[in-house]
């Protein structure tokens, strides 16, 4: 089988890995066993409880949907996080039962020569939701921050105004009525390469890798400043962080849903369901723990 970029991850794995990643993911005995030693728990949560809890939580998304159109209501649910974290397949779950139009996922592409000569947070208001929306960013305004600060594609400057400039525009979004919910998803360094190694040599998950996923192999404690610089710079009183520890994706996505709907104050709310694991989904202290 061919792999893609010429089996970059492979070689990394084999040559350029920490010896201590490569021996976790080599003795690991299962898919489903914990590779972060501090992760609170040492395997996936049971898929039967999984599945539970989750039909439970979409029966609640889809009440929230009805209440936010029926207000006329905004949400913004900001979806951030290591390459392989987990955003994407979380957001499937949240948007899963949820109509296109009135929860539309929000994933830009790099932006256009118009877009780069325009004020940086300008393309991101254009996919800010309606009344009656739940707006979902897969990555958003945070680009600057993280991955464009870690590649060199922004200047120090540019990210300096970025970090000036944010709190007035979140702090306006939120005054406007906006409900605005933050998630950083993290990931260990061996699970995130365990999963670099699967979607490489899986056909139906090759798609999603790219060439910054590769090269970003190398820049983990680069990426590891970076995020830790923003997480404390960007959790304000008025629009927190979440951090979600995703070594274990199910437990992950879980607590990520809860965060959501515990954020929206929606007629019939069952909070005997939204109680919160903090050892996963916690506030900005619970990155050092995953970084």
């Amino acid at each position: 089988m061919t792999k893609p970029f010429d089996g970059a991850i492979t070689t990394f794995f084999e040559e350029d890995a920490p010896a201590a990643i490569r021996d976790a993911i080599r003795d690991a005995d299962s898919a489903k066993e914990v590779l972060t030693d501090d992760y609170p728990y040492d395997r996936w949560l049971r898929k039967k409880d999984y599945e539970e809890q989750l039909d439970a939580l979409q029966v609640e998304l889809v009440k929230m949907q009805s209440w936010v159109q029926e207000t006329g209501a905004r949400v913004i649910a900001v979806f951030e996080g290591r390459d392989a974290a987990g955003k994407g397949s979380t957001i499937r779950r949240l948007t899963a039962n949820l109509p296109s139009r009135a929860a539309p996922v929000v994933a830009l592409s790099k932006p256009t020569e118009r877009e780069r000569g325009e004020w940086y947070f300008q393309r991101y208001v254009r996919h800010l939701p309606t009344a009656g929306q739940v707006s979902v960013f897969d990555r958003s305004w945070y680009n600057r921050a993280v991955v464009e600060h870690v590649f060199g594609f922004c200047s120090p400057a540019e990210r300096e105004a970025f970090f000036h400039q944010l709190p007035s525009f979140e702090k306006l979004l939120v005054d406007d009525g906006i409900v605005l919910v933050k998630l950083w998803l993290t990931v260990g360094r061996a699970e995130q390469l365990r999963r670099f190694l699967s979607r490489e040599t899986d056909p139906l998950k090759q798609w999603k890798l790219s060439g910054i996923d590769v090269k970003g192999l190398a820049k983990w404690d680069a990426y590891t400043d970076a995020i830790g610089e923003t997480l404390e710079r960007s959790s304000f009183d008025f629009a927190p962080w979440t951090v979600v520890r995703s070594d274990d994706k199910r437990r992950a996505r879980l607590e990520a849903i809860r965060t959501v709907l515990s954020s929206v104050p929606y007629d019939g709310r069952d909070d005997s369901l939204l109680e919160i694991d903090r050892k996963v989904a916690g506030g900005p202290g619970l990155w050092l723990a995953g970084a």
